[in-house]
């Protein structure tokens, strides 16, 4: 068994619910992104072969702190190669998301994966995050850069309406030691809800790895 397979297991084990056209699109993804990494890399060649642990279940792991209703819309601020947007699009086929990153051939890139996933719910944006107007209800990322930098991207691009139990706000996928992330939160510290990714996936790659909510209404 390939680690791919072996990789897509462990997906299917945290989400049992997937449907046959959601594991058809996260299946697809290894040969589209082999054949694009090729040609573009948007993720480490040391890193491609764990495309399904390292970039799409921990990708996921933000539906284990939010179940995104339907209507909602997300905006992926420096998406590269579509992470943390095209999984969650996968699993959340009634919710929006807008997937920005101000490289062209990264979008590039994500479009073909749409094209191939026939997503749907994904809409592509070439553009600096601080030219975007439109507001969101979250705004995810994974780490394009330091927090209180990311906050200010995300200034005024939060709709004031709330729907869900996690205010309207950022989920930010961030590595490190908690010693670390606190000096680098730094006043935000003490407003933001920490989850530790390893509470919910046993494997040594997520035991440094958390998601970060900061609301904004």
């Amino acid at each position: 068994m390939s680690v791919f397979q072996e990789e897509l297991k462990i997906i299917y084990q945290y989400f049992p619910d997937l449907s046959s056209e959601q594991k058809k699109q996260i299946e697809l993804m290894q040969d589209v992104y082999m054949f694009w990494n090729e040609r573009i890399n948007v993720i480490s060649r040391k890193d491609i072969e764990h495309l399904y642990l390292h970039h799409v279940l921990h990708s996921l792991s933000i539906a284990k702190v939010i179940q995104f209703l339907p209507g909602t819309s997300v905006l992926d601020i420096g998406t590269g190669g579509g992470f943390p947007g095209i999984p969650l699009a996968i699993l959340f086929p009634d919710v929006q998301f807008y997937l920005n990153d101000s490289v062209q051939k990264k979008i590039h890139v994500v479009n073909e994966v749409v094209k191939v996933l026939q997503l749907k719910n994904v809409t592509t944006l070439h553009n600096r995050a601080e030219k975007i107007k439109q507001k969101f209800d979250f705004i995810v990322s994974r780490a394009v850069t330091n927090f209180p930098d990311f906050v200010k991207l995300a200034q005024g691009k939060i709709k004031n309406k709330h729907q869900h139990a996690l205010p309207n706000g950022i989920i930010y996928l961030k590595g490190g030691e908690l010693d670390d992330l606190k000096t680098e939160l730094g006043n935000y510290f003490e407003d933001v809800l920490i989850f530790n990714i390893n509470d919910f996936f046993k494997h040594d790659y997520f035991e440094t790895k958390r998601i970060i909510h900061y609301a904004m209404i």
